[in-house]
């Protein structure tokens, strides 16, 4: 009987499961012995954040969090770099990994490649226009700060800049997130329907909307190594035993993302070799290796 399945069936604690012999010498394979009780606080200081998440199904926790650790993520809901939230999937609750808008960052940022990352929202009265074709917003931001925190939002705008000087911005209205809200997320349509508080979208809808325009600018014009096109792939997936991803809350944007078999964002990445973005280079080494330590940690923990 595989291992881990039979763990389970004797219904312990996260903690517990977390902490057998067998389970920590196989996580410590993958990420070391020195970082085991680091990785298994993250993950027990979660659970404590969210009972709902003691639930799930271990299997479902420990896939997120191992992919979180591959991207070198926090799952604190303090830092707001990614989250596991429970899904009902069939009768049973599993663990989706869903990445905040500070994760994001925290992986562009990484790169090198960025002079300026940037997103903000844009209150009542403070645009005075934006051209898609130039790419050029005029606005007068409001100067004082709790006047400004206080006013209607309308709409968000963000703003990359290379080190080379490549530079690319997006601005979307209030109203057209909203529709991409709904367009996307089912959780969130029930909440409206239903008048109830459980999606991201619901809770806090700006911070659902900063992390929606960096996918957007970064997935089509941001440096595509291979931890941000693992984040742009798991992104409010499901991570199975296998390491493949099942996309159970919203139908996966693909607007800007090829995810067929023989494609790595192949769309953007011919426009970026089109523009000779010497930023645009990568490690294959290192990336071999990131890869290879992601499926060595579901070998050895499923398997």
């Amino acid at each position: 009987m595989n291992i881990t399945n039979n763990l389970q069936s004797k219904k312990i604690t996260m903690v517990e499961y977390l902490n057998k012999d067998i389970i920590k010498n196989q996580i410590s394979n993958v990420i070391g012995k020195n970082e085991i009780q680091r990785f298994i606080t993250s993950i027990v200081s979660a659970i404590n954040t969210n009972a709902e998440l003691s639930q799930c199904d271990k299997k479902s926790i420990l896939s997120a969090a191992l992919l979180g650790e591959t991207l070198k993520l926090s799952p604190s809901p303090q830092l707001g770099q990614y989250y596991m939230i429970p899904f009902n999937v069939e009768n049973q609750k599993k663990a989706q990994f869903v990445l905040g808008y500070k994760g994001y960052l925290q992986l562009a940022i990484r790169t090198g490649c960025y002079k300026k990352i940037n997103v903000i929202s844009i209150k009542e009265g403070e645009l005075l226009g934006f051209d898609p074709l130039n790419e050029e917003i005029k606005v007068n931001l409001i100067s004082d700060f709790e006047e400004r925190e206080s006013a209607e939002t309308i709409g968000y705008y963000a703003y990359i800049e290379y080190m080379n000087g490549f530079q690319k911005s997006l601005y979307w209205s209030k109203n057209k997130m909203e529709n991409h809200a709904r367009k996307y997320s089912t959780s969130y349509i029930k909440d409206i329907n239903k008048n109830t508080n459980y999606s991201f979208w619901k809770k806090d809808f700006d911070s659902m909307a900063y992390k929606t325009m960096l996918r957007q600018i970064l997935s089509k014009w941001g440096n595509l190594n291979f931890e941000m096109q693992q984040a742009l792939e798991s992104d409010m997936a499901i991570i199975e035993e296998d390491g493949s991803k099942t996309y159970i809350d919203n139908i996966v944007d693909n607007s800007n993302y090829n995810n067929n078999e023989n494609s790595n964002y192949n769309n953007t990445e011919e426009q970026n070799n089109n523009m000779q973005m010497e930023s645009r280079s990568i490690d294959q080494n290192q990336n071999l290796t990131i890869e290879q330590n992601y499926k060595s940690a579901f070998d050895a923990l499923f398997n």
